[in-house]
């Protein structure tokens, strides 16, 4: 298909600067099968799931942080770090990107002017850097600098005493460098009614990559180069997921990828009834319309950028004219969009 077949136009101020109360979003419901769209609230969600659903999470944290540095001349620059590798390094994104030749010297600055080194050894993908620290102890501190970072469309940070926002509450595993937006509306309060209704909840991890705010470049869509996010499904809650006796509800596209990726092992097997097997490595699945799932019966997400690839995902899931029309039907009832934004629940 061509790309932009998932173009559309958004009004700027329809882009969630800020999040609200977790719980507190809009939920658009849109059903595949008649088409009809309800408006209703985030807590109304328990209405739409049974008893014996299975509701999957992604429960990484966003681990990535934004540090301001200075370069060899005393010229400012910024560093984004990414996460771990090896004994004392970090995958970062760095500005401006010239300047950070291999075998150069940044300085990162932390807290009350706490400072520490690293040199770039090589290139990373993307046009990102590997910086090696002086020791791990350094690496790690280091990690632990800055504010967390936010998407592009976000102009501005969140309060320290507000990251926590941009977490969601049951994540557990740190190498994300964005959140798995859907999962932001979920309180405590909410997971407990689902338990409460006999919603089962399985988790699967998949670490978000930067390239999930970059748009399709391609003039076909199939053309895109996928990029490779980690991913792991664990034993005990693939055995959930093949056990359901209800639905499978994702939530968020990245729980969706974790699981067809999964899915797609349990298809080679050929004889095997499971929807899915436990798997745990790289990913790099693109989903467009055309897709035939195997792993997903529903999906909660938010409202994506055009020409993204989550865009691609969801209108592979639901039909492509259906996501247009309820994309229309959003921006004329004013939902908010994108990370910060509302959400859709598609059964």
């Amino acid at each position: 298909m061509r790309t932009d077949e998932f173009d559309y136009e958004l009004p700027e101020e329809l882009i969630a600067q800020t999040p609200v109360e977790r719980g507190a979003s809009r939920l658009l419901v849109l059903h595949r099968d008649t088409g009809r769209i309800e408006h209703r609230r985030f807590g109304d969600l328990p209405e739409y799931l049974a008893p014996e659903d299975v509701l999957v999470l992604n429960d990484t944290r966003v681990s990535a942080r934004r540090i301001h540095a200075q370069r060899e001349n005393g010229q400012d620059a910024e560093v984004l770090l990414l996460g771990p590798s090896g004994e004392r390094s970090c995958i970062a994104l760095v500005w401006p990107g010239r300047a950070f030749r291999i075998g150069r010297t940044v300085t990162l600055t932390g807290p009350a002017g706490d400072k520490a080194a690293a040199v770039v050894t090589s290139l990373a993908a993307d046009g990102g850097r590997l910086l090696a620290f002086t020791t791990a102890e350094d690496r790690d501190r280091v990690m632990t600098w800055g504010s967390t970072p936010l998407p592009p469309y976000i102009r501005a940070s969140l309060p320290v005493d507000q990251e926590e926002r941009y977490q969601t509450v049951y994540g557990t595993h740190a190498g994300s460098a964005a959140a798995p937006t859907a999962g932001l509306h979920f309180d405590s309060e909410m997971l407990s009614r689902l338990a409460a209704k006999g919603v089962i909840a399985a988790y699967v991890t998949l670490h978000v990559g930067v390239d999930t705010f970059r748009p399709v470049r391609t003039e076909i869509a199939e053309d895109h180069e996928m990029h490779g996010e980690v991913a792991e499904l664990r034993p005990q809650n693939a055995a959930a997921i093949n056990g359901a006796r209800g639905r499978v509800v994702a939530v968020g596209t990245t729980s969706v990828r974790t699981l067809e990726s999964a899915s797609k092992l349990a298809a080679k097997a050929g004889t095997s009834p499971n929807r899915v097997e436990p798997f745990a490595g790289e990913t790099r699945l693109f989903i467009t319309p055309g897709h035939r799932f195997r792993a997903v019966d529903a999906l909660l997400t938010n409202f994506h950028l055009p020409k993204s690839t989550l865009l691609m995902l969801v209108s592979a899931f639901a039909g492509v004219e259906l996501v247009r029309h309820a994309y229309r039907t959003a921006i004329e009832e004013r939902y908010r969009f994108f990370s910060f934004g509302d959400a859709m629940l598609i059964l």
